[in-house]
C-alpha cells in the first residue's frame, strides 16, 4: 500500500518516536511509506528520519510558529493545513493516511475519496490548553470545537492507551454518544535493542527532554535530600545522549517518570520492557502500569526504600 504519515514537526518527542518506528514498520512490511511534515531539523531528529528507510517531505516551514509568542496553536493548525493542501494538490492518491496530532487536516484529506484517513490522537489538545481567562476562553472555544468535529470525520482514530480512550470518551462527548470509540495503538518498544541485563549500579534514571513541564528538578531535589548534602551537578547528575539511553535502562536501579498528570507515553513502556519496578511517578495517569504510585514530596524517601531494600533476581 502506498501511506502517507502527517505530522506537525518531526523533532525528538515521544510522539515523534512513535511515527517514526510506525514508518519503519510498515516500511519493513514493504509498504511505501512517506512522512509530511511542515518541520524537519536534520541536526535534531531521529537517525531514521535520515536513513532512507521512508521518505520525509518538507512543506511549510516558511510558516510562522508563532506571532509575537502569541497564538501558537492558530499557527499549528495553519501550518498543517498548508502540508495538508500540498499532499492533496501535488500528490497522486494515497491508500491510507495518517494524520498525527492536529486533526484540522482531516476533512481535507477526506476530499480525495479514494484515501482512508486515520487520526492518532495522543491526548484531546483541548486539556492541554489553559481556559483561565475569558479572552483565552473566547481564543480556544472554536479551536477546541474544531477538534471534536474534524476529530469525528476520521475514518479510524486510534488513541496510545486505555487511559486515553476513557479521556477521549469523557472529553469528546458528542462523539462517545454517536458510538465513535478509538482503538488502542501502544507506542512501539523494541525488546531486542536493550543489551543483556547486568549488575545493578546505584542509579536513578530519568528519561526526558529538559523541559520545564517534564518536572526534572522533582527527581534531582528528591535526589539532593537521599544524599544529605548539597546537590552539585557537575558530581551528581549526568545528563547523557539518547544513544545512551538503552544501556543506562539495563543498568539503573529504577527510572523517575516525574510529570504530573502527563498522558501515557514511550517512558513508561520503556521502563516495563525492561522489567525495572515501579516506573510511574506521574499522578494518576498509567492505567496499563503493573504499579502506579503518587509521590509529590515523599519521593526521597521512596528512594532510601528502594536503595535499602534486597534486589530480587
Amino acid at each position: 500500500m502506498n501511506i502517507a504519515i502527517i505530522h506537525p514537526d518531526l523533532g525528538i518527542g515521544g510522539a515523534e518516536r512513535l511515527i517514526v518506528d510506525a514508518a519503519v514498520e510498515l516500511a519493513s512490511q514493504g509498504h511505501n511509506v512517506h512522512v509530511f511534515t511542515s518541520h524537519h531539523d536534520k541536526s535534531r531528529c531521529f537517525e531514521e528520519t535520515l536513513s532512507g528507510i521512508f521518505q520525509v517531505t518538507v512543506y511549510g516551514s516558511f510558516l510562522p510558529r508563532h506571532i509575537f509568542y502569541r497564538l501558537h496553536a492558530v499557527c499549528a493548525y495553519l501550518r498543517c493545513l498548508f502540508v495538508a493542501l500540498c499532499v492533496l494538490l501535488g500528490w497522486s492518491s494515497f491508500d491510507v493516511v495518517l494524520a498525527d496530532q492536529v486533526s484540522v487536516v482531516v476533512p481535507l484529506l477526506k476530499l480525495k475519496r479514494s484515501s482512508k484517513v486515520v487520526f492518532y490522537c495522543h491526548f484531546p489538545d483541548l486539556l492541554l490548553a489553559k481556559h483561565t481567562t475569558a479572552l483565552r476562553r473566547m481564543y480556544w472555544k472554536p479551536i477546541d470545537f474544531l477538534e471534536e468535529q474534524t476529530t469525528g470525520m476520521a475514518d479510524m482514530i486510534l488513541v496510545n492507551s486505555n487511559f486515553t480512550a476513557s479521556t477521549f470518551a469523557k472529553t469528546f462527548k458528542r462523539l462517545h454518544a454517536r458510538g465513535s470509540r478509538p482503538a488502542v495503538l501502544y507506542p512501539a518498544v523494541n525488546v531486542d535493542q536493550f543489551i543483556e541485563p547486568h549488575a545493578y549500579k546505584l542509579n536513578f534514571l530519568s528519561i526526558n527532554r529538559f523541559e520545564k513541564k517534564k518536572n526534572i528538578d522533582l527527581a534531582v531535589s528528591a535526589f539532593a535530600i537521599l544524599c544529605k548534602h548539597k546537590l552539585t551537578l557537575s558530581d551528581d547528575v549526568t545528563l547523557t545522549v539518547a544513544a545512551e539511553r538503552n544501556e543506562l535502562l539495563s543498568s539503573c536501579l529504577c527510572v523517575l517518570y516525574t510529570p504530573t498528570d502527563e498522558h501515557f507515553g514511550i517512558v513508561p513502556l520503556g521502563a516495563m520492557a525492561k522489567f525495572v519496578e515501579d516506573p510511574e511517578l506521574a499522578r494518576g495517569h498509567v492505567v496499563e502500569s503493573f504499579s502506579v504510585k503518587t509521590f509529590g514530596e515523599k519521593l526521597n524517601q521512596y528512594l532510601v526504600d528502594v536503595v535499602s531494600s534486597p534486589k530480587e533476581d
